[in-house]
This record gives C-alpha cells, structure tokens and sequence, in this order.
C-alpha cells in the first residue's frame, strides 16, 4: 500500500465524511480529538500505512496511541486470530496461546517480575495495581504526578493533571495525591539543569507524603516516559529515584508502562533506561496488537498478597480470554521475531535526529524530545518566553499533514509521534517529509 500525492488527495472526502456525520447522530460528544478533527472513516491498513474509504492513505504516526506496535493487519497477526475465532473465544481457563505469552513476558521483563494477571483496559490494569498494592502494604493512600495519566474511572480519576477530564466530577475519591514531574523543557519548580530538576521534586514528592498524607502511602505510580503531557522524557535518574523514595515510605513503586512497555522506548520496558526495577508494571496497548487487553505484572511474593490473591480476587471476565491470549502471543513473538525492539531505537534515532535538524530551521519548534518511537515536539510562539503555540494553528498543521499524506496528534502545541514499531526507515522519513512540507505550508500562511 502506499501513500498518494498531494495532487491526488482531498481530505476528509465526501464519503468519509458522510459516514463520520451520519454516526454522530449516534454516538455522545466526547469522541477522541483525532477523530473528530480529521472526520476520516478507516477502510483498512497495512503496516504503517492506512486507507480510508475515500482511498487516501496516510502514513501512520500515531499507530491509534501507541496501540498498532507491530502496524495495521499483519498477516502472522491475521492468521492466528482468524484460527482462533474459528477455535474457540472466551472463557479463563488456560490456553496454550496465553501460556506462551505468559513464559514470552517472563523472558523479557525486568528480573523478578514473572507473574501477570491480563485485563482489557488500561483503567482496569491500574485500579488492579492499586488494589494490589493495598493488599500487599494493608495501606491505602497514592500518588502519582503532574501530566500524568492513568485512565477516567473512579480510582485513578483524582490523578488525572487534565482538568477537563474531571472538572464538575467531585468529588473525588480521597486519598489520591499529586506531585510535580521533572520536565527537562519546562521545569515545574522552576530550576535551572536536569540533574536539579530531579532533585528538586524528589524532594518534593518526599514533602507530598509527609505534608498532605496519613501516613499510610500504599503506592507511588509514574509513567517512565509522560505520554498524554506530550511525551515527556525526564532526566536521568528520575525512575531509580522513585524506586528510592518509595522504599523509604514503605511503598509500591507502580510503572505505567501502558504505552512506554513492548520495546516503544528502544527498550522492553520504558524503566530499563534507568535500571531501576519497579514493584508492579501496568501493560496494555502495544501488547495486543490492536486487541483490547491489558495487564499487571509483579513478583511472585507480592502476588501471593490477600485479598488479590483470593479466587477470584484478582480476576476479570474479559481479562485472559482464548482470543487475548492469541494476540498477545502472537504479538510478543512477531516482536521479538522481528526484532522490533531495536529497529524502534534505530528508526526512533534517525527520526529525532531529523527533527532536530528541523528546529533548527523553524522558529516554533521550542523542544525536540524522545525515546525510540516515543517522540514529542513542542510548538511556541516565542522561544523565549516558551508560550504555546495557538490552537488554530495547530489545527492548521494537523490538516495540512493529513492532505499530505500523514496522520500524527498535531493538533495540539505537543505532537505527539508513535507509530508502529515495524515502520521502516524509509517510511519514517517519508512521513518526517511529509510533516516537513505542512511545517512550511502552515508558517506560510500564519507569517510565523
């Protein structure tokens, strides 16, 4: 499959767009930001490229949110989930197919996380964390932090920094505490250098549990990499950090690896770049290949911790399922196969690189940042001042990419790149190209 012209696209076209009015008519407000801008209906998709139903096709960088890590309709992929639908679909019993996800994972986790239990939302795999976390340490009270996010239910919806998402939804669940990030590009503490930075809200974060808690911190939970805040990569030594101050409390230290896990970051799991080893993972995503799962991964003493470890305790009805088990194995083992883990870190490098070189050229690229397929870019106004570009204008560039050719979350001042990880070099530039050309379309128009 590949990817048109200029000449040849108008996007959304008409028949895109009838479809995407015609469901609005059923759907509630709130669809994703991608969705309602762009107004396109998906017909199919082959690796990192999709089509829609008005036959454009699009370079895909943003892989549905990090999900599509091994790209859109694998044929091994295809294959294995064609067979099981035609075996058998639900159910918790043990399948072969999830047996060998299961040994796959143990293989490639950090060293002594061997025990999963699956899910199929990334909600879900959190609240279990939590509730792990509390049978484990009898304790109840967590923290999370500034730009983080975790999933809307009710117990993770207090650490959630997006306050569109829970304004007017109080109240809140007590015993859910914040702390401030270290981002490099804008410190919230306002210090100056990386290494203060970490620094400065450890301490920080020392001073939330012992200032505004009871004394009875269960867990402390992070994304290793911050992906709805624009995929924000701290400074070196941020995770080992965690894992320090959560020992200090008596705490669980929880990884949200959701989108960071499965070789985004250029490695299996987004905590490895600091060789700390945290207490629970959270996974979902990536795993699954498009397939709504996702999961928790502990050692084996704190998996033992009652009630989690109660029949049933630990539990869900979709969780683990025959058609679960398939995609993930399936996944996992066209991962490794493929060696998709180190073509993310490649691939990820030539495209940061690129990038760059891209600031360099246009004023409103404040920041250039990533890891691996995890990459962000920050658009300002003033370099200076570091004021976030408009949203129109962000709006303008996200059109003006999807009428050339390439689907990315430019919408906002934080683009966010993450497609799957089997793009190849050469589509990856194609799609940088392709970015490159609605850059200067959109500066252009506005006099930027």
């Amino acid at each position: 499959m590949t990817v048109q012209t200029l000449e040849k696209r108008y996007t959304p076209g008409p028949v895109s767009e009838g479809l995407f009015e015609e469901e609005q008519r059923y759907f509630t407000p709130g669809l994703q930001t991608v969705s309602l801008y762009s107004k396109i209906a998906l017909k199919q998709g082959r690796g990192p490229v999709i089509e829609d139903e008005d036959g454009n096709t699009y370079i895909d960088l943003l892989a549905g949110i990090g999900v599509a890590s091994i790209g859109h309709a694998h044929p091994e992929y295809v294959k294995a989930m064609s067979e099981q639908l035609g075996r058998i679909t639900v159910g918790s019993q043990t399948t072969r197919l999830r047996l060998d996800f299961a040994k796959r994972l143990a293989s490639v986790t950090p060293k002594g996380l061997d025990r999963v239990q699956l899910y199929s939302s990334g909600a879900e795999a959190v609240e279990a964390a939590f509730r792990l976390a509390q049978s484990h340490t009898k304790k109840f009270e967590f923290v999370g932090f500034w730009g983080g996010f975790h999933g809307k239910t009710a117990g993770v919806l207090p650490l959630l920094a997006d306050e569109s998402f829970k304004v007017g939804l109080g109240p809140l669940m007590p015993g859910r505490y914040s702390s401030p990030y270290p981002n490099p590009y804008r410190c919230p503490l306002g210090t100056k250098g990386e290494h203060d930075c970490v620094g400065h809200c450890l301490e920080h974060l020392r001073s939330v549990i012992k200032k505004t808690t009871t004394g009875a911190l269960a867990g402390i939970i992070a994304e290793p990499i911050q992906g709805t805040a624009g995929n924000v990569v701290p400074p070196a030594g941020w995770t080992a950090g965690l894992r320090r101050v959560a020992d200090e409390f008596g705490a669980l230290w929880i990884s949200d690896e959701m989108i960071t896990g499965f070789g985004r970051t250029g490695r299996w799991f987004g905590c490895m770049h600091d060789e700390a080893t945290p207490d629970i993972l959270t996974i979902g995503k990536g795993m699954g290949g498009g397939f709504p799962v996702s999961g928790l991964v502990t050692t084996s003493a704190i998996a033992q911790a009652k009630p989690f470890a109660n029949p049933s305790g630990s539990s869900s009805s979709y969780g683990g399922n025959p058609l679960a088990g398939a995609a993930c194995s399936t996944t996992l083992r066209i991962i490794q196969e493929e060696n998709l883990v180190e073509n993310s870190r490649k691939v990820g490098e030539a495209m940061l690189k690129r990038l760059k070189a891209l600031q360099d050229r246009f004023e409103i690229i404040g920041d250039v940042r990533g890891r691996g397929l995890m990459i962000g870019v920050e658009f300002v106004k003033d370099r200076k001042t570091k004021e976030p570009l408009g949203k129109d204008v962000c709006r303008a560039l996200f059109e003006e990419g999807l009428r050339r050719g390439v689907l990315a979350m430019s919408y906002s001042p934080c683009l966010r790149i993450n497609p799957p990880l089997n793009i190849t070099a050469e589509q990856a530039q194609d799609g940088l190209s392709r970015f490159e050309e609605a850059l200067e379309a959109v500066v252009k128009r506005f006099k930027l």
